[in-house]
């Protein structure tokens, strides 16, 4: 196959435009193309009111060779690269398989992948999930929201699926991907019912509801390859021995041998954390941020960003990214921008108080939302201890819990009012989304000076790229705290704990993936490492 980049289109191209434009750029005839797919599809918005929609196209043709002769200066034009993920190693049919099974523990992205890899791959993984089947968790999870009845192991941080099952379902990232791990991901949510279009649209992402027959069917096809999943497993010990893992313990007294475990456990198993320090495995605090949700009309941020083609379908509803660096040394930016989203009860500890946001598949809700948010470090803010982090967020998430009324409503205040420290009486023009609800209060009470005081910097700062951002109705809800783990497992080149060998921290709980797309390709990479290990190690 051939690859031809940068061919522009207008948004109202009709379905032969992009055709027709492949003829062009190879100067051959329609019968000399045999069939053509969008690798990629983006668009180039710089001219507001002109924006193109940008494609990179892979084509087949049986002049694939005379074109490359012919075509040799044109950087647009090369051979189609091989983007196929291909497995590390792989149990043969004629082998069986009777070892030690591996361990995954969690069932959110990163646990997930790492458990279908395993399980392509032969190894038959017991997975262990502390909390609900998605399907019951969404239950237990719009309880929370609706009547404010908290369930500790089952809402938007445990339970299958991880905390990326109630986002956005965003699947992009900045990491570099030789092997194509990101490809094999989006593959995967192809063959398990995500729209196809993911694998070629810029910034692609699946939505919450349908998220959950998702991660329904990604589990039925680790179970038809030989892997188990367990509910409400909750692992709440690491079994130990000369700095070697030997098996995990259950909540309910059972024991599972095994020499390999991957921790996919998300940045919210505090509990487990604990556990870990107090078995000797080494940790370290981490950066993390701290801020609030702010909410504005969709259609503002659509007419700031689109112009005159605002409201466009090919374009759908815009989003963006902020950052402003502070004069009393912080960064302020933006975070899981929502657009046409929710702003939603994230609490997994009772009397503590989270935000996060989601989208549905369509992003057609009246409001965006994103998180914005104040960098802090260890070195700066929570020195003392590897897991002061974490006691800095329940901190926070207490205080918030209070101000909201103690009933999980969350603290609210205008930006207008947030802007001239007073508090807020009544909503404008732009309703919070937040369920049980919203109490307005002043959330300069509500994170550290230093944080509020980089907050009001940033926002006026914020308008200055966005119209409207410091607009005074637009609404803010607190506290966002759990932006990433306020700890890393430390890790080798072998993926395994630097000091307990058969221990495969993974993903964002151990400092290692920011998302949905890089939680998967961390679970991937272990996986592999497992079964290099593995191989190496067993005769199977």
């Amino acid at each position: 196959m051939l690859r031809i980049s940068e061919i522009k289109l207008p948004l109202d191209h009709d379905d032969i435009a992009l055709e027709e434009a492949i003829l062009k750029k190879l100067g051959v005839s329609s019968k000399e193309l045999t069939s053509y797919t969008i690798f990629k599809r983006s668009y180039d918005a710089r001219k507001r009111g002109q924006i193109l929609l940008v494609y990179i196209v892979d084509v087949v043709t049986p002049l694939e060779q005379k074109l490359l002769n012919k075509l040799a200066g044109d950087r647009q034009i090369i051979p189609s690269p091989d983007t196929t993920y291909k497995l590390v190693a792989q149990v043969k049919p004629d082998q069986k398989f009777e070892g030690k099974r591996p361990i995954v523990i969690g069932t959110g992205p990163c646990g997930m992948f790492a458990g279908l890899l395993l399980a392509q791959m032969g190894l038959k993984p017991i997975i262990l999930e502390r909390g609900k089947s998605v399907r019951d968790r969404s239950v237990d999870t719009f309880r929370f929201w609706v009547k404010g009845k908290l369930h500790a192991e089952s809402n938007v941080q445990f339970g299958e699926g991880g905390a990326g099952t109630f986002s956005d379902g965003k699947l992009y990232s900045q990491v570099r991907d030789p092997n194509h791990y990101g490809r094999k991901v989006l593959e995967e949510f192809v063959k398990a019912g995500a729209d196809p279009e993911i694998l070629y649209i810029n910034r692609p992402h699946i939505g919450t509801y349908r998220l959950v027959k998702i991660v329904q069917n990604l589990r039925s096809t680790i179970e038809e390859l030989g892997g188990e999943i367990h509910f409400q497993s909750h692992v709440t010990d690491i079994n130990i021995k000369d700095n070697q893992v030997q098996g995990v313990t259950l909540e309910n007294g059972d024991y599972i041998a095994t020499n390999h475990v991957v921790l996919a456990v998300g940045h919210s198993a505090r509990d487990t954390f604990k556990m870990l320090f107090e078995r000797g495995v080494y940790i370290e605090a981490k950066p993390f941020s701290i801020g609030f949700r702010i909410e504005h009309p969709q259609s503002l941020i659509d007419q700031c960003r689109f112009g005159t083609q605002a409201g466009h379908p090919r374009l759908g509803s815009a989003d963006y990214k902020l950052v402003h660096h502070c004069q009393n040394g912080r960064s302020v930016y933006s975070f899981c921008m929502c657009p046409g989203g929710k702003v939603v009860a994230a609490a997994s500890e009772p009397g503590r108080l989270v935000t996060n946001g989601m989208s549905e598949y369509a992003r057609d809700e009246a409001n965006a939302n994103s998180a914005i948010v104040v960098g802090i470090t260890p070195e700066v803010d929570y020195p003392d201890h590897p897991l002061a982090g974490i006691a800095l967020q329940r901190f926070w998430e207490e205080r918030a819990f209070q101000l909201g009324g103690e009933n999980y409503q969350a603290p609210g205040q205008l930006v207008g009012d947030f802007l001239a420290n007073r508090p807020s009486t009544k909503f404008g023009f732009v309703l919070p989304s937040y369920k049980p609800g919203v109490k307005l209060v002043n959330l300069g009470e509500s994170l550290p000076d230093y944080a509020i005081a980089a907050l009001r910097e940033a926002i006026p700062a914020f308008d200055k790229k966005i119209r409207g951002f410091a607009m005074d109705d637009a609404v803010l809800t607190g506290v966002e705290t759990r932006t990433s783990s306020p700890i890393r497992i430390k890790r080798g080149d072998d993926f395994q704990s630097i000091n307990t060998v058969g221990l495969y921290p993974a993903g964002e709980g151990a400092g290692y993936a920011g998302g949905i797309l890089s939680a998967g390709i961390d679970g991937i990479k272990v996986a592999e490492a497992i079964a290099l290990d593995f191989f190496a190690k067993v005769d199977v």
